[in-house]
């Protein structure tokens, strides 16, 4: 019999999707029934997700840089609030957990009014816009990094560091030993807009290697489906051993096997780096709100476990030195991996579900 139901609030990304979906599975284990709120997009990243109903709840983002929008998305959001107020007021939760993302805010702004306990998480170094909002309206925040910059004051004391959940597949992998060198396994992905990026870098970089520093590199890379007959001709003609794919079902596993990531720094990939335990050369999305990425990246590069390469900078030729130099340093890549770990949480869903069973008792 469940001990009672909690609603968890997510943008559909996987960036917001993912951790709630590592304190789903946490909660589930503990006897509790989720329900989740989110947007269309779930379809793509919530096939897994463990909820005994999803709801799809009106939201819509608010930006001041085009006046003309803001009537109809405030109407869109007012919209949300009442379907997910109705929602919450049948499914009668012990409290709401937001991960972020405007879809996030109707639920947690429906909570507030009902009176029903509230948490923030972020999953970022650079605390969301819409959490920032929330922040106020919530009962508690939960943080993914030690510090959390863009913290309202008046929040501050809602604060609790938890670190940011992973899901139980890549706790599968957690702490896995660093593999043999007996090839060099170079993982490289980094979600769509960076898949597009990588796909037309990437073949460059090892174009500008010479058959020598080439040999005995394993790829496995992240390629869009319209792109993977240009990648793989490329590679084809350069004699490279890869494995190119879309989508990888089994990511922590294939992380688990790399000796060395490429890939951007979005929250939950860094998460997922430091609970497997492997280093990377991280790539920031440019021109992201905030800069996000590039604090995350810098989090973990700071720790040692990893370099970070603004996109703006990158010249094939000197980034195919510089794998091919790092390649060579056995030892400070087993380091790097043994710092990955340090900065990893893997406890993170066991602490955010603490904090979200304390709310409930209140």
């Amino acid at each position: 019999m469940s001990k009672g139901t909690f609603v968890l609030a997510a943008g559909g990304t996987g960036g917001h999707l993912f951790p709630a979906q590592a304190l789903a599975e946490e909660l589930n284990r503990r006897g509790y029934t989720i329900h989740l709120m989110t947007d269309e997009r779930v379809r793509d990243y919530g096939k897994s997700f463990p909820a005994v109903e999803t709801h799809v709840v009106p939201s819509a983002t608010l930006s001041l840089s085009k006046p003309w929008l803001v009537p109809g998305r405030a109407l869109r959001l007012y919209g949300g609030y009442r379907a997910a107020r109705a929602i919450l007021k049948r499914v009668k939760p012990l409290a709401v957990i937001g991960f972020g993302g405007y879809p996030s805010f109707p639920p947690i702004m429906a909570a507030a009014r009902l009176k029903i306990p509230s948490c923030v998480h972020d999953q970022n170094a650079v605390m969301g816009r819409a959490n920032r909002v929330l922040a106020k309206w919530a009962d508690a925040v939960a943080s993914s990094f030690p510090t959390l910059l863009g913290l309202p004051p008046e929040a501050k004391d809602k604060l609790t560091f938890t670190g940011n959940p992973v899901r139980d597949i890549a706790l599968k992998e957690k702490a896995a030993p660093y593999p043999a060198f007996d090839t060099f396994n170079l993982l490289v992905f980094g979600g769509s807009q960076g898949a597009q990026f990588f796909g037309e870098f990437m073949p460059k970089v090892f174009g500008a290697m010479t058959p020598g520093q080439r040999a005995g590199i394993r790829l496995t890379q992240q390629v869009r489906a319209e792109n993977m007959d240009v990648v793989s001709t490329a590679y084809k003609a350069l004699g490279l051993d890869c494995d190119l794919a879309p989508f990888f079902m089994d990511m922590p596993k294939r992380i688990a096997a790399s000796h060395l990531v490429v890939c951007r720094s979005g929250a939950s990939t860094i998460a997922e780096l430091g609970v497997i335990g492997r280093p990377a050369v991280m790539v920031p999305l440019p021109h992201a709100l905030d800069n996000d990425q590039l604090r995350n990246a810098e989090s973990f590069a700071t720790a040692g476990a990893g370099w970070v390469h603004p996109q703006a900078s990158l010249a094939p030729e000197t980034f195919a030195q510089f794998l091919t130099s790092l390649r060579s340093q056995q030892g400070q890549l087993q380091q790097a991996a043994a710092a990955a770990l340090g900065h990893g949480k893997p406890d993170a869903a066991q602490r955010l579900a603490d904090l979200a069973v304390k709310l409930a008792g209140k």
